[in-house]
């Protein structure tokens, strides 16, 4: 398949090493993990456990997992999530699917690595509302099998710290792998992976523009160095767009709050096109309640195009083809804490 027009701007900019083809398959195992924290079975196993934990939540309600739903399409599918004390908050929740291959986290990525974002939510006051990373580390010392796991992965000198917390979830979320879709097939040979619609509408995002910004394995954007953000204006196209309002796509300002560059207001991460037909609701808003939609309100707002009821039928069914093989989840056994309960009555 021929270079993106993006691929060839990379090219003059001498960005050689960052130019992705518009598709490429997924591949089986996760990126390269940080120097300071090698994958291992125990690490992955604690990790699990802290993320299903609702026990590092202020009130013992809410857990990684309530909003990264790891038993359907790591997100909760709800327009915004619902946090402690039933807060809601202010974006729609992203996948945590293949978030491994991501160079940033967050819509606006103001987190570098999955051991940064994993710090986030936890202090969060709308999401799990512990008040500090002492409070956090506390609640986890109390439980007396978290200690005895961390001192086996992490030493016996101080082992329960905020970083090893997320340093163990992080090790989690690069488990989080959805191989081997129908497009992952196609591209590795399997001709009949794709129906006749499908291919028509893998040919038409090529065409229109889409993968000027979804390329590379997780359709989120070419290879970045990790920290360094693959970003969009959104919506470019915005006069006379009646999806602006429909869907309040100018309401938050994107970036600019992580910045405060105004060169950066309503710049965003490029989301992952990854099992995308399973995420809904859509866009940070989470205000777009269906695929077909969304294919709309993209190629209007991006591309400036209005897309005929035959051509956006074509690109849903080649976003279908991006659901892949998700590895069986299940629910991890938790530490106890026998006579006692640790969250505030």
């Amino acid at each position: 398949m021929k270079k993106t027009a993006f691929c060839a701007a990379i090219l003059a900019m001498g960005l050689a090493a960052s130019c992705a083809w518009a598709f490429e398959p997924l591949p089986t195992t996760s990126p390269e993990t940080p120097a300071d924290n090698p994958t291992t079975e125990a690490k992955v196993a604690l990790g699990k456990q802290l993320y299903f934990d609702k026990r590092l939540s202020i009130d013992g309600t809410v857990s990684c997992n309530s909003c990264h739903n790891v038993m359907g399409s790591g997100t909760d599918n709800r327009p915004v999530s619902v946090g402690v004390g039933g807060k809601h908050g202010g974006r729609n929740a992203p996948t945590v699917w293949n978030a491994a291959y991501l160079s940033v986290q967050f819509w606006d990525g103001r987190a570098a690595t999955l051991e940064d974002q994993a710090k986030g939510p936890i202090l969060n006051p709308v999401e799990m509302g512990m008040p500090s990373a002492a409070e956090a580390e506390n609640r986890i010392r109390a439980i007396p099998g978290y200690v005895t796991a961390f001192q086996q992965i992490f030493g016996k000198t101080n082992p329960v710290t905020y970083e090893h917390i997320a340093q163990a979830i992080a090790a989690y979320e690069r488990t989080l792998l959805t191989p081997n879709s129908p497009v992952d097939r196609y591209l590795k040979g399997d001709q009949n992976a794709l129906s006749d619609a499908a291919l028509r509408g893998m040919k038409r995002v090529e065409q229109i523009g889409c993968t000027a910004c979804h390329t590379g394995p997780d359709f989120a954007g070419p290879a970045m160095p990790v920290g360094q953000g693959f970003f969009q204006k959104f919506p470019i196209y915005a006069e006379n767009n009646p999806y602006v309002a429909k869907y309040r796509l100018m309401d938050d300002d994107g970036r600019y709050a992580v910045t405060h560059q105004d060169a950066d207001k309503h710049l965003w991460r490029v989301q992952t096109w990854r099992n995308v037909a399973l995420t809904a609701p859509y866009f940070h808003t989470g205000s777009v309640p269906t695929l077909d939609e969304a294919v709309r309100v993209m190629a209007r707002s991006q591309l400036g195009l209005t897309l005929k009821d035959d051509e956006v039928a074509d690109i849903v069914a080649f976003l279908n083809g991006l659901t892949g093989e998700f590895p069986q989840q299940t629910m991890p056994s938790l530490p106890q804490t026998p006579n006692r309960t640790l969250t505030p009555q």
